[in-house]
């Protein structure tokens, strides 16, 4: 038999799921810069990361405690990367705005 719960969602997988649903729509629909579109990514890496480590907590398990860590290391791989490219968009193309890179172009 299968337990129903009386709440459906707690307020904090509620504020995680919000949170990342949040950054979803913003790299979906902003897209005129790309220092917009990086922080859009870095809130969902960043969202998934307390997620992951809250999970990693209620379960108390210590096979679990290591993924918080290897997702910040990435996370910040990822902000380096994105950083790079910001950098290299703006001096060779004057600004980040999106519309005016054109990826064929050497």
């Amino acid at each position: 038999m299968v337990r129903v719960h009386k709440h459906f969602m707690s307020p904090i997988y509620f504020s995680f799921s919000s949170a990342f649903i949040l950054g979803l729509i913003g790299l979906a629909f902003n897209r005129s810069h790309l220092l917009s579109a990086l922080l859009c990514l870095e809130g969902i890496i960043l969202t998934l990361f307390v997620a992951t480590a809250t999970w990693s907590l209620i379960l108390n398990s210590t096979s679990s405690s290591i993924l918080p860590i290897i997702l910040l290391t990435f996370s910040a791989c990822e902000a380096s990367a994105g950083l790079a490219i910001l950098v290299a968009t703006s001096r060779s193309h004057g600004s980040d705005n999106l519309q005016n890179l054109n990826l064929l172009q050497c």
